[in-house]
């Protein structure tokens, strides 16, 4: 089993640095960290794509269709790209035991932690970074009848440089006329402006535009977003969540009440500050994304939300008791 990850950090001596660099596409053993000899751990981008949709279609099985599912995890500010490989790993892990049958695979960009939190120049550039290397194969490969299904997950910074991803490629006419699509996005610890994501947002148009839904998972107890906002000035969207004038396309699940009950001993595998990285390591989470990226049940009806007049709130419960079955009534 292997880490498929794309990095834009530049390398010096062997060794990654937190500076921009060429793209490199990377194939890690599961469980290798990354920090010196990167050179073994690079394969040319063809190469890259086919092994990540080969890998991914052929975990499809007859559950879900012919095509495979990948998420593509973006990552935010001050993590290295050992932490990444360890977060990739254990998003695969838990999506897998929720029984998600998809490959994770990561976008790692270069951030300095000693830059502000709040800097959002370093995290614009990256997004062309993204949209070149990473949108731009998934394109190509939908122009030649790749139908294996994308689907992206930004924490925190993340969001925002997806979301200046789809800005980045509607500028690209090579792009811009395509008829491409992702799938499910999904923003965990959201730092964007929750206005942005309004229905008449230019900001988020690009986007809403090319993508199928946008799930936003909120927590009010996030007091790294707390920071974000004295310094932006608009309310984060993963601590707040969507306005009432959000595009249809975006549901919010505020998870508020099950984080503020959810006791940090108890959860074995967790990465970063509690209240804002939860969520990787999390199997209630993990439970409700599985779900979410497969797209068979309506997102009103997930077993592990609770409906509450206009909201959706988060709870731990199992997947449907006979779901299993539903499947083996088609297979048979």
């Amino acid at each position: 089993m292997s880490n498929y990850i794309l990095s834009a950090r530049a390398v010096s001596k062997g060794a990654f640095v937190p500076e921009p660099g060429k793209p490199l596409f990377l194939e890690v053993p599961k469980g290798k960290p990354i920090t010196t000899g990167i050179s073994k751990f690079k394969i040319k981008g063809h190469q890259w794509l086919e092994r990540v949709q080969t890998t991914a279609d052929a975990r499809a099985g007859r559950r879900a269709s012919e095509a495979g599912d990948v998420l593509v995890f973006v990552h935010g500010y001050n993590h290295s790209l050992e932490e990444i490989r360890q977060r990739h790993e254990m998003l695969q892990e838990d999506l897998a035991a929720e029984g998600w049958r998809g490959l994770v695979v990561s976008f790692d960009w270069p951030n300095d932690p000693e830059r502000d939190f709040d800097d959002r120049t370093d995290a614009a550039e990256i997004a062309n970074y993204l949209v070149t290397s990473g949108l731009g194969l998934i394109i190509k490969g939908q122009n030649r009848g790749c139908q294996t299904n994308v689907h992206l997950l930004g924490h925190s910074t993340g969001a925002f440089v997806i979301m200046e991803a789809f800005a980045a490629a509607e500028k690209k006419a090579e792009f811009y006329k395509n008829d491409w699509r992702i799938g499910q996005v999904v923003f965990i610890g959201g730092d964007v402006s929750s206005r942005n994501l309004n229905l008449d947002s230019q900001a988020a148009e690009p986007m809403f535009r090319r993508i199928m839904r946008l799930t936003n998972y909120q927590n009010g107890f996030d007091d790294v977003l707390g920071m974000s906002k004295r310094v932006e000035t608009e309310p984060r969207v993963g601590r707040v969540g969507l306005t009432e004038h959000a595009h249809p396309k975006a549901v919010n699940v505020d998870c508020s009440e099950y984080f503020a009950n959810l006791d940090p001993a108890s959860q074995a595998n967790k990465l970063g500050w509690w209240n804002h990285s939860w969520h990787i390591g999390n199997r209630v989470f993990a439970r409700d994304l599985a779900m979410t990226l497969e797209g068979r049940i309506d997102r009103n009806y997930l077993p592990t939300r609770e409906r509450r007049k206009n909201e959706l709130v988060l709870r731990d419960a199992p997947r449907p008791t006979f779901e299993a079955k539903w499947f083996s009534m088609v297979d048979a």
